[in-house]
């Protein structure tokens, strides 16, 4: 307790540092792959891809990212065995920070996607189960952590094998591959709207205090993909083509219109993403602070100092901008071709498997999500169609994620209790 009242400040200034680190390491590695889709569709550039997410993340984690966030990301150590010794959850929280940002500084250098959730979980159980106690761990919540590796790119994998080969059927293998787009098109967005409006509502608007009932929430989902569906469907009516020209001329403008349904689903999901993920970062900070501040008294849960999501918020945003390249390589090129059309069924199909997981309460990730919607889309083309070298790598690094955050995070601890106790 005497550390605390004697380093409180180093304590927080230290873990304002760590944080920012890991807010950094979460735009670089995190915030890429959800705009690689995009970038590797060739829907966006790069250039245009980083502006967009910059602008929606930053407003997702900033308005959405929280007034109170809970002490112990995710339930997963129990806050009992360190009521006598708090200034060792302290020490625990910076190491996690510390090790699960090396983590994603290495694997977004080698343009890994991993995930941000399970860089922090395995580094906060590191310190728990080897620095205090391994009863100190809720090892069920592990567990469903681990299945959720092979449940979730499953779920969107199936989803987006579905919606990619819809579009074939019903678009691409007809006649009139036009005159078909104009018809089911609406349709997509339609179903783009409600799942995305869905998504903004569980994951994001939750954090504004804003009450939203299920029911309420479907009604306002459908009105919102209702007005979407409307203004395409105007939109594209109003866009004309030449009927007399070549067939692959006839694609190419079809993949025109997917390109601007995959711009509005990359804003959406970059809203709902800085809103929901910012909260890696800053959960174990607001806990160090919450701490500090109540002389040594650890609460169920912290409210955030208004620093510390602007702190989250810059933090993403340039780790996005000066490192996000890497891992929007390999989402957007390295693991299958994707055109605008397998881009938004990869998108569309992720942003289901989030609403589905979360009604479920399924631990999710969003990389994890993702890579396995992009490998569905590959799937529907074939297995020549999809890199194994790459997708092998990406597997390899989501299994030593856990691991490499704990060992790491073990480390970090034994070496701030030897300067500090």
């Amino acid at each position: 307790m005497e550390i605390l009242l004697n380093s409180g400040t180093t304590l927080v200034i230290i873990a304002a540092v760590v944080g920012l680190f890991m807010a950094w390491g979460i735009g670089a590695n995190d915030v890429a792959n959800a705009m690689g889709t995009s970038v590797g569709s060739k829907a966006l550039t790069i250039k245009q891809a980083i502006i967009i997410a910059m602008v929606f993340e930053f407003a997702g984690a900033y308005l959405a990212g929280g007034e109170v966030t809970s002490t112990i990301r995710k339930g997963i150590i129990d806050a009992s065995f360190f009521i006598d010794t708090p200034e060792l959850l302290v020490f625990g929280m910076i190491s996690a920070l510390f090790a699960a940002a090396t983590w994603l500084l290495i694997a977004s250098a080698l343009g890994w996607p991993v995930s941000t959730t399970h860089s922090i979980v395995g580094a906060i159980v590191g310190f728990a189960a080897m620095g205090v106690s391994v009863d100190a761990v809720t090892w069920s919540k592990v567990g469903g952590i681990v299945g959720s590796w092979i449940i979730t790119p499953l779920i969107s994998g199936v989803i987006a094998f579905i919606i990619f080969n819809s579009a074939q059927k019903l678009i691409f293998d007809t006649e009139k591959p036009l005159q078909q787009a104009k018809r089911w098109v609406p349709f997509y967005m339609f179903l783009a709207g409600f799942v995305l409006a869905l998504v903004t509502i569980k994951k994001g608007l939750k954090h504004l205090n804003l009450h939203i009932g299920t029911a309420d929430g479907y009604i306002y989902a459908i009105a919102t993909a209702i007005i979407v569906a409307i203004i395409g469907k105007v939109f594209i009516n109003r866009i004309k083509f030449d009927e007399t020209a070549a067939m692959k001329t006839h694609y190419a403008n079809v993949e025109k219109v997917f390109a601007i349904l995959m711009i509005v689903t990359a804003c959406a999901m970059a809203f709902a993403h800085g809103s929901n993920d910012v909260a890696n970062a800053i959960g174990p900070l607001a806990a160090v602070v919450s701490i500090v501040d109540n002389g040594g008294q650890i609460a169920a849960k912290s409210s955030i100092a208004w620093w510390i999501l602007p702190l989250g918020g810059l933090g993403i945003v340039a780790g996005l901008a000066i490192f996000g390249h890497k891992v929007i390589a390999t989402i957007g090129t390295g693991i299958t071709h994707l055109t605008p059309s397998r881009g938004f069924a990869a998108e569309l199909a992720a942003a289901c498997t989030v609403v589905i997981s979360s009604g479920a309460g399924l631990p999710i990730s969003t990389t994890q999500t993702l890579v396995g919607a992009v490998l569905g889309v590959g799937m529907a083309r074939g297995i020549a169609a999809i890199n194994l070298g790459v997708v092998r790598n990406i597997v390899v690094s989501w299994v030593i994620t856990l691991p490499v955050g704990a060992g790491l995070s073990i480390l970090f601890f034994w070496f701030m209790k030897a300067i500090f106790v």
